[in-house]
């Protein structure tokens, strides 16, 4: 095997921004994806390899992944396309790295371990701004309280959403509820329930929070063992006000039909941040662990945007993989490449604990 490696979802604002990435840097993934007009232009405006291939053509998929070394699968909603680029890769021998912040497929790769080692394949999802920073801080964390038995995420300034994140994002409006972590059971809670009020501790005073069906819920889990755990947003953040807005319509959206009217409207009127909003807006993490006694400590992460952020890390994590002899079977972002990562990217910042 080589270190040849392909980027699916080539063609997405993500994965877009990912290929020019890798151009600019001299890396030479093969670009993928099911659009061969957009994908033949995108390949020679970056002067990639490409190829076309359909998920759904579970031969063909198998056939593509043969002989690379990974795979970066930037294609979601990925709750629909995980499954099917997971199983290629286990049986094509290629190591499988995604984008993913969705809960139930941390749960699939996970369940999916044993598997993928019998196949000697490392299944990493979740290598962008969903989980990496908010993992980092997890880990943090629980080294320095080991005993923690509850962890509390939250996170600011994710607020400008591309196409395919908004899609995913109503993906949880159209489940009804919100997702924690409670006595080691992932487990619905009405939106809206649990909100406290948090200082993030850069100067901006205590926020009130609005609980999400983040993929720490289960990653943080797997990362530190630790059995309770909850994702916050600002309540006053945009992502929370269409939350809020949109779960009154949640039965009227709730139908197949609907959701297949709902998700082209959501991906023409997502974008994406431009490059200049990028730039400007940086993203904010904090996390709280307190451990049976009712000691607390805390940890913040001042970092880059979301989107650069997830180019970065994706990258890296890529490179990590085919620089390392890395073991088979599921780990998280950090359990791959060390709670200290971000710090070997420009501008990322570091966790600090308070």
């Amino acid at each position: 095997m080589d270190k040849r490696w392909m980027l699916y979802g080539a063609t997405g604002y993500t994965g877009g921004l990912i290929a020019q990435e890798c151009a600019r840097r001299g890396l030479q993934p093969v670009l993928a994806g099911r659009d061969a007009a957009r994908l033949r232009l995108l390949a020679e405006r970056l002067q990639l390899p490409h190829t076309v291939v359909a998920l759904d053509d579970a031969a063909a998929l198998k056939q593509a992944l043969q002989g690379l070394a990974a795979v970066l699968h930037c294609a979601g909603p990925f709750s629909r396309t995980s499954a099917p680029m997971r199983e290629a890769c286990m049986a094509a021998g290629t190591h499988y790295l995604d984008i993913t912040g969705e809960i139930d497929v941390f749960v699939a790769a996970h369940d999916g371990a044993e598997r993928a080692r019998a196949a000697g394949v490392l299944l990493c999802p979740g290598v962008g701004f969903d989980v990496v920073p908010t993992d980092c801080v997890s880990v943090s964390l629980k080294a320095a309280m080991p005993d923690a038995t509850h962890l509390t995420l939250m996170f600011a300034g994710v607020d400008h959403l591309s196409a395919g994140t908004t899609v995913t994002s109503m993906e949880a409006v159209f489940r009804g509820a919100s997702r924690v972590r409670q006595d080691g059971r992932i487990v619905d809670i009405p939106f809206g329930d649990r909100s406290r009020m948090i200082d993030f501790g850069h100067g901006h005073g205590p926020e009130r929070s609005f609980v999400i069906p983040w993929g720490d819920v289960a990653t943080a889990s797997y990362s530190t063992g630790i059995a309770n755990i909850e994702v916050h947003i600002p309540r006053a953040s945009a992502s929370a006000r269409a939350i809020r807005a949109l779960v009154p319509l949640r039965r009227l959206m709730a139908g197949p039909i609907a959701r297949r009217m709902a998700h082209p409207l959501l991906r023409r009127v997502a974008s994406g941040p431009s490059p200049v909003r990028r730039a400007r807006e940086m993203a904010r993490v904090w996390g709280e662990v307190r451990n049976a006694a009712g000691a607390v400590k805390r940890a913040s992460l001042q970092t880059l945007n979301g989107y650069s952020l997830t180019i970065l890390t994706a990258v890296m994590a890529v490179e990590h993989v085919l620089r390392h002899e890395v073991p088979a079977g599921y780990c998280t972002p950090a359990q791959l490449m060390g709670p200290d990562c971000l710090e070997h990217i420009e501008g990322a910042g570091k966790v600090v604990l308070l």
